[in-house]
């Protein structure tokens, strides 16, 4: 204050100055402003010491009463009168920085304490499946829940827990545990979507977990409006581009799974305005980023690629794999033959699981209505034909 009071004094203060004070001090413009006012009056040089809004323990039992509810606690807090009650960003700001350092939050349910997560996520999901022994020692887990979000494109399919399934089910769960950004890729047809839906159908809150559709190389409004979409805030968007921000960043304080597929649509500077939202210390959201070539086009973001805490790799069926998880899949391949199996592998299949998918398509309807469904190597060749044409 004193140097600034002297260039004023001199007639060399502009605002500049004022503004590269806020910025160091962390404060706005408009506070330094007020500071040199004061500091005029008073003749105080010093900066006051900023006090700032602390919750106390009535407060924080009754957060616990509500549910971790911010919004309600605010409106009780307002209902009941007495001392000023602070802005809803002062009290989300507050209660997250408190739970973070850990404070513990009883809801009534259980503590919950900020930083302190399972060992394993897993452990939320609680899984009903069986095991199978696969060739080779592999074990295969098949699910036994309904699976109407899980597109497995064949009436009778199930979702096979293959490694590749086991580890996209981790990772989802770890990454909403901690509201962290990964990245999921392999080629096309490798069973990233169906693992992706999978994996968020089994998280314990599925009903947090949005998704974002996006077109060919957005633009950044266009991005931020159908992350709007997403967040469902409708026509609340405000029109100028920092207000609708902070909007976004209001509404991704929620603990939620925020699902971005064909990420590699994504051009560098949308890359960038989603860097920026989850640089944001707000943002409580976890962001899967999924896609064929969604991480190259991460990797050309260098900002953003580094926050990534997962990259997660789909690879294709191993040869040695594909009878076993066929025959888990769908009943019709459990009486095919291994070296039919390797046969349709070797000339159309290639461990793509997507083509696998569409041959079971065509061998459940040729012998739908069958009473004896027997699918032989001339069935085969005829189904690969309509996939690959004459062999």
């Amino acid at each position: 204050m004193r140097r600034l009071l002297e260039r004023q004094q001199a007639g060399e203060l502009a605002t500049r100055h004022v503004r590269a004070v806020g910025e160091t001090v962390g404060v706005s413009e408009r506070t330094v402003w007020r500071w040199l006012e004061q500091a005029k009056a008073t003749g105080q040089v010093e900066a006051p010491v900023r006090q700032g809004y602390a919750v106390s323990d009535d407060v924080w039992a009754l957060l616990g009463e509500v549910g971790g509810n911010v919004a309600e606690l605010r409106r009780r807090l307002a209902a009941a009168g007495g001392a000023s009650v602070p802005s809803a960003s002062t009290l989300h700001r507050v209660i997250r920085r408190d739970r973070r350092a850990g404070r513990a939050l009883l809801t009534g349910r259980e503590p919950v304490v900020a930083g302190s997560r399972r060992p394993d996520p897993l452990s939320e999901l609680g899984l009903n499946v069986v095991a199978e022994q696969g060739g080779g020692g592999q074990v295969f887990l098949r699910e036994q829940k309904h699976l109407a979000q899980v597109p497995v494109l064949v009436p009778g399919a199930q979702v096979v827990h293959t490694s590749a399934v086991r580890s996209v089910l981790r990772t989802v769960a770890h990454a909403a545990a901690v509201g962290a950004v990964v990245c999921l890729y392999g080629d096309a047809g490798q069973g990233k979507t169906v693992a992706l839906q999978y994996a968020l159908s089994q998280l314990p809150h599925p009903a947090r977990v949005r998704r974002v559709h996006v077109g060919v190389h957005p633009t950044v409004p266009e991005l931020r409006r159908v992350l709007a979409d997403a967040l469902e805030l409708g026509r609340r968007l405000p029109r100028g581009a920092g207000e609708a921000d902070l909007t976004l960043v209001n509404a991704l304080r929620q603990p939620r799974v925020l699902v971005l597929d064909e990420a590699q649509r994504l051009p560098g500077p949308a890359l960038e305005f989603l860097r920026g939202l989850w640089d944001h210390p707000d943002t409580d959201t976890a962001l899967v980023l999924a896609g064929a070539g969604s991480e190259r086009a991460l990797r050309r973001v260098p900002a953003l690629a580094s926050r990534v805490l997962t990259w997660e790799l789909v690879p294709r069926l191993s040869q040695r794999e594909v009878a076993t998880v066929m025959a888990a899949f769908h009943p019709l391949w459990e009486d095919v033959t291994a070296d039919d199996v390797a046969w349709v592998d070797e000339h159309v299949g290639h461990g793509n699981f997507r083509t696998w998918a569409k041959l079971t398509s065509h061998l459940t309807a040729e012998t739908y209505g069958k009473s004896r469904a027997v699918v032989d190597r001339r069935m085969l060749e005829r189904a690969c034909a309509r996939l690959m044409g004459p062999l």
